[in-house]
């Protein structure tokens, strides 16, 4: 693989939003392979023909501190592969605040690493249902649209509640770095570019410019856009949407060819499911798993972070007395944000010594720890599926999973992926990482049965 190869480097806020990523480049014909770390030749040699190389990390949930010892090297070995475009990508709900997540530092490490005099940022995704207007972002949530202050689940996020729907004054909070915006009229009427150049010129910095994105036709115009206006090379903190964008333009001007359908995963008889996500969304998912074939088993929050270590040896217990039922198993950790769990977890993390990050580590390393048990005892288990970002993190890590390719559509933004690893037990695991507000109700059992969504 050489630079010329490569057409976009990103770095993925949480590990089901790199996946989320993966399957936008995937399915748009552009072959890509999602690294757990900093990929070096040897390992970007194992996947001859990659046109993207991706990293899953873990920015979305921790402090600017922390991105600015972790966050700036991963993004600066990306820089390094060469690619015209370097992607910070973040979630479609903009999960951000000055503390936590922050994508305004984000966008101070990166924009230094490219020489554009830009830094385009396109959140809409409509195949997402995720639309950006006058610069004000909207989410669709059981079939009914809402500004992102005012969503279900966003605007009382437990750890990043969205208070502005406003993606310029959200962002202002985070970064000292000038905003502007080409707003969805200027895009269709053809007068985007202009618009760049007018807010490139009224200052001296390189300014960050949002790109409204409503349809098929401002989302394939925000990637000619962004494609044309890339200089010697672009950092843009962005949602899949820029995936979307720039493959609808690069499939318009050849690019990159039109893709060739992606096999259908087959059906499987069980898989196993471990679920670190408050979301309603995904609270649905597992109400409709116990009526469907899963067996699911919550976690006794209190217990386990007061270092009742049987209290994971009783999830693998219950995960692996449902399989031998022929069931598959679903251990969670809480069902959607007016679960009790979720309104006492502050009190257990208290009672427990720990403040609410290290409890919530604590939590999706215990789910990661009952995954590697149930594979460990099930060694016919092969599909396995994860519900939440950071949870979603720290299973992949535990099971010393290398990189991720995507093999089959399922949901969008969840795709069934295979793993790549230097440990034969876990090479060629079949993995789906979806976030929270991914997938429709019955989206595990897509999973199992092999049925997109």
């Amino acid at each position: 693989m050489s630079a010329r190869d490569l057409l976009l480097a990103y770095y993925g806020d949480d590990f089901t939003g790199s996946t989320d990523a993966l399957e936008a480049l995937t399915t748009a014909g552009v072959p890509t392979v999602l690294f757990f770390e900093a990929p070096d030749a040897q390992a970007l040699a194992r996947f001859p023909g990659v046109r993207a190389v991706g990293m899953a990390g873990h920015a979305r949930g921790r402090s600017p501190q922390w991105m600015r010892e972790h966050l700036a090297p991963a993004l600066e070995a990306l820089a390094r592969l060469g690619a015209p475009i370097l992607h910070y990508k973040v979630c479609s709900t903009f999960d951000s605040s000055p503390q936590v997540g922050s994508i305004g530092c984000a966008i101070d490490l990166g924009v230094p690493l490219m020489t554009g005099r830009w830094s385009p940022m396109v959140v809409g995704a409509p195949r997402l249902r995720r639309f950006q207007a006058f610069g004000h972002l909207f989410a669709v949530a059981e079939g009914e649209g809402h500004r992102l202050d005012r969503h279900p689940t966003m605007s009382r996020h437990p750890v990043t509640p969205m208070g502005e729907s406003d993606l310029r004054r959200h962002l202002a909070a985070q970064t000292p770095r000038r905003s502007g915006l080409v707003d969805f009229p200027r895009l269709k009427q053809g007068e985007g570019a202009a618009a760049v150049r007018a807010i490139h010129e009224a200052g001296a910095d390189v300014p960050v410019v949002l790109i409204d994105v409503l349809d098929d036709e401002t989302l394939r115009e925000a990637g000619r856009l962004v494609w044309e206006g890339r200089g010697d090379g672009l950092f843009s903190a962005s949602s899949s949407g820029l995936l979307y964008a720039l493959a609808a333009h690069w499939h318009a001007t050849g690019v990159v060819p039109m893709p060739e359908p992606l096999p259908e995963a087959s059906a499987v008889q069980a898989i196993a499911v471990a679920s670190g996500s408050c979301s309603p969304v995904t609270a649905a998912q597992i109400e409709w798993a116990q009526a469907n074939g899963f067996a699911t088993h919550r976690l006794d929050i209190p217990r386990l972070l007061g270092g009742d270590g049987a209290e994971i040896a009783r999830a693998v217990e219950s995960a692996c007395e449902a399989w031998a039922r022929g069931l598959s198993p679903l251990v969670f950790s809480a069902q959607g944000p007016d679960d009790p769990a979720v309104r006492a977890f502050e009190d257990a993390a208290r009672a427990a010594g720990l403040d609410r990050a290290e409890a919530a580590l604590r939590t999706g390393r215990a789910l990661a720890e009952v995954m590697c048990a149930i594979l460990d005892r099930l060694p016919q288990l092969r599909r396995i599926a994860v519900a939440g970002g950071d949870s979603s993190g720290e299973v992949a890590a535990a099971l010393g999973v290398q990189a991720l390719t995507m093999t089959a559509r399922l949901a969008p933004g969840a795709p069934l992926c295979r793993a790549w690893s230097r440990e034969p037990r876990r090479d060629g695991l079949e993995i789906v990482l979806k976030g929270g507000q991914m997938g429709g109700t019955g989206v595990f059992g897509s999973v199992r049965d092999g049925a997109a969504t």
